[in-house]
């Protein structure tokens, strides 16, 4: 592969994953920007000063300290932004492994501000706690969060140890009490069905995703197959350039993607010589999102078949900044475009083929049109 590594990650877990109160003398230094400057003697100050005069319960310091920054952040109204302390950092560094304890669900933010279950990790206790996709997460341990990566790093914990969420499963609410598991993703499934047509499912985009991809796309050449079905259906996304790879499978030497920037300057992901000759047919729906979108219209651009419903609709690329004492700042610096520069972020994936998967029967009848695609 000739692709140039990038650290841009897409997450829904916001992938998944603001403090009001603060400290004023702290402030007065992160709020220092051209056209605005905030000195110490300001509200922030006085209103730490009413703070320590009247405030009824203790309180720790550094927190008014990171609710300071997280707030600063959450200024910018982009649900995809935050400032991450050094536990969330590292939390959220691990689930991008595929590796980390919790209870297997993979959220983000709609347009409704809600944060909604894409995708839930099989096997997981949020599958056996009957969590589907669709439903809401109000709150974690009976607290509300802003922030899907603070939420995220509160739903993620211990092995063992117990997490109650407040869900709302089709407009009624519920208490979930799950207890927290080692969740070991594994990104890539497949198999032959019947026919002579492959089927590789693509859960996510962590390590190593485009590797396994490749492995079971041998095996899947090596059985014959007259036809494959790429099912990117409720995959929230993960790291771009996994997606990428796994792009250049399908492509001949050219663009995947364009990235642009808030000055409009573009750089591409580029596939070179060499794919697959198997027939393909793409499956998506409202959960394919982000990195999956990547894929998917890359895929649609070059003439496949993309079947299913409209995908989430997430486009834009956040990268972080690490500071020297461990905690983060993860930003959005990008958005990407189709191969023919379509904009995906707020406006989706469209399929060329429009499949509705009916709740009320036991056919998947997206993928059984995919099949009839290939007969």
């Amino acid at each position: 592969m000739q692709i140039k590594k990038r650290n841009f990650i897409l997450i829904l877990a916001g992938v998944f994953f603001a403090g009001l109160i603060v400290m004023g003398a702290i402030c007065a230094t992160i709020m220092h920007t051209p056209g605005y400057a905030l000195k110490s003697d300001d509200k922030l100050s006085e209103i730490k000063g009413y703070i320590d005069k009247y405030y009824l319960n203790d309180y720790n310091e550094q927190d008014l300290v990171n609710g300071a920054y997280e707030g600063y952040v959450s200024g910018l109204g982009d649900p995809y932004s935050a400032y991450m302390t050094k536990e969330v950092y590292e939390s959220w560094i691990v689930s991008g492994t595929g590796n980390y304890s919790g209870v297997g669900i993979t959220f983000s933010e709609n347009e409704s501000g809600n944060f909604e279950v894409i995708s839930i990790n099989p096997g997981s206790p949020a599958e056996k706690a009957g969590v589907e996709p669709g439903d809401l997460i109000l709150k974690v341990d009976d607290k509300a969060y802003t922030d899907s990566d603070i939420m995220a790093s509160a739903i993620r914990g211990k092995k063992g140890t117990d997490v109650k969420l407040t869900m709302s499963h089709k407009g009624k609410e519920k208490e979930i009490t799950m207890t927290r598991d080692e969740i070991i993703m594994q990104s890539v499934t497949s198999e032959m069905l019947d026919d002579s047509i492959g089927y590789i499912k693509i859960d996510s985009f962590i390590d190593n995703t485009g590797e396994d991809f490749s492995d079971a796309l041998d095996k899947i050449e090596e059985d014959n197959a007259k036809g494959l079905i790429l099912d990117l259906r409720n995959n929230g996304g993960g790291l771009v350039d996994e997606s990428v790879e796994i792009a250049d499978e399908f492509l001949d030497e050219g663009v995947v993607c364009y990235v642009e920037d808030k000055n409009g300057n573009t750089e591409t992901y580029d596939a070179v010589d060499g794919r697959t000759k198997i027939p393909t047919v793409v499956l998506i729906n409202e959960g394919t999102a982000s990195a999956s979108e990547i894929l998917a219209g890359a895929l649609k651009d070059n003439g496949f078949e993309i079947l299913g419903t409209k995908s989430f609709g997430k486009g834009i690329i956040q990268t972080t900044f690490e500071m020297d004492d461990g905690t983060a700042l993860k930003l959005t610096i990008m958005q990407y475009l189709s191969p023919n520069k379509n904009v995906i972020h707020q406006k989706g994936i469209n399929p060329t083929v429009k499949v509705k998967d009916k709740e009320k029967t036991e056919v998947d009848e997206q993928l059984e049109k995919a099949k009839e695609l290939l007969n």
